[in-house]
């Protein structure tokens, strides 16, 4: 961007949030939302240049069909088979805008959160009543989605943002700094707020995909926050779980966990554990120790304490080989309206390299059945992944 671009982003604009990080609202060309999320110890100028591009509009929002057979939402959008796919690393569409790369976002940034310009779902329709979104076909409440009947469809509201964890274009959540992890989380919390207050949201889900063998299409250090207007799959199995177990089964599993030797990292606020059940070579779950619903409803020591023990668990899974290690980082939290009390957010990581040449693929049983072999016993993943921990030590950068 030339040294002479308007300036977009300015102190009026900015919010100061938990931890000392800053938020800047602003936008893009096409009117997607675009936020910076400054280190508390930032080097960069308040102000922040616009974004001069000339972009095309922005596509439909995609529907979604009802599998009669499971009950399941499936999005159709065929927007996302133009998104970038491995561009080379001078035309990085999420590293900060120059004469040569004009990328996504506009400036300098420490963290930066925008919308997805090929989303899988949204944007999120204009409010029609106090409850209900606005738009053709759009859901209407959660009695509206698990009604019955062949050939149901809906669209695809809610929305999808790409969270930029450094402007460098090589990393991982898992090379950043302690303080930029704060600073990552800080914007998981701010947004889940944001997204979750959107019509028609009904659950809100930050993830990583790390490595090419998990599907990865950009190799700059980033993840997504998809919010849907479903409560998905996953939480809708652990709902009914957690009825047949008892409201109190988070608080029981850690008990459980804790007396075992499946415990990878003990902190005071957090635990992590493979888990007693593990399906992937590595697996591993990060868990509060208070309850608390999501991202919002953490403390600001708890906050503090993750950056530091997140980056020890990521950084120990890194450790197991020579290489990197491919995995799905999986942020659960909550739903919107409902199972507030009872569902705890928590990470779940997994890997399917089971050795330093081998992956894990879902043959027939696995990905038609859903029925499942793990070929690594769960006591002895923890093990190994204890020693890789522990070998981190404390992360104090």
């Amino acid at each position: 961007m030339p040294d002479d671009a308007a300036i977009q982003v300015t102190d009026a604009a900015a919010i100061t949030l938990s931890g000392g990080v800053v938020k800047r609202p602003a936008r893009l060309a096409d009117g997607r939302e675009l936020i910076y999320f400054d280190d508390p110890d930032t080097t960069l100028p308040s102000e922040r240049r616009v974004d001069a591009r000339e972009l095309d509009p922005r596509p439909g929002t995609a529907d979604m069909r009802r599998d009669v057979l499971t009950g399941e939402w499936i999005t159709v959008a065929a927007n996302r088979q133009n998104r970038a796919m491995l561009p080379p690393a001078e035309l990085d569409p999420l590293a900060p805008q120059s004469e040569t790369n004009p990328s996504e976002v506009p400036d300098l940034y420490d963290v930066a959160v925008f919308e997805n310009r090929s989303p899988s779902l949204g944007p999120a329709l204009a409010r029609a009543t106090d409850d209900v979104p606005a738009g053709d076909d759009a859901p209407q409440g959660l009695g509206d989605l698990a009604a019955p009947g062949l050939g149901r469809t809906r669209t695809a509201i809610g929305r999808c943002e790409v969270v930029c964890f450094s402007p460098e274009r090589t990393g991982s959540f898992g090379t950043q700094s302690v303080t930029r992890a704060r600073t990552v989380i800080e914007a998981w919390a701010d947004r889940t707020a944001a997204l979750s207050a959107l019509p028609g949201v009904q659950q809100v889900f930050p993830f990583e995909n790390r490595g090419e063998q998990i599907g990865v299409t950009l190799h700059h250090p980033h993840g997504q926050i998809y919010s849907y207007p479903y409560v998905t799959p996953r939480t809708q199995s652990l709902l009914r779980q957690i009825e047949r177990e008892g409201s109190d089964l988070f608080a029981r599993i850690i008990e459980f966990e804790q007396a075992g030797d499946r415990v990878v990292l003990d902190a005071e606020h957090w635990i992590a554990y493979v888990p007693f059940a593990a399906r992937w070579p590595v697996e591993v779950h990060l868990v509060p120790r208070r309850h608390a619903a999501d991202f919002t409803e953490l403390t600001s020591e708890e906050r503090d304490e993750l950056a530091r023990v997140y980056l020890r668990v990521l950084r120990g899974v890194d450790r197991l080989y020579d290489t990197p290690t491919p995995y799905i980082a999986a942020w659960h939290q909550a739903p919107v309206a409902v199972g507030r009390d009872t569902v705890r957010m928590h990470l779940q990581l997994t890997s399917p390299r089971r050795a330093a040449d081998k992956l894990k693929f879902l043959a027939g049983s696995e990905a038609a059945m859903g029925a499942w072999t793990a070929e690594i016993p769960p006591e002895a993943g923890a093990e190994r992944l204890r020693e890789a921990i522990a070998q981190i030590g404390e992360v104090t950068a």
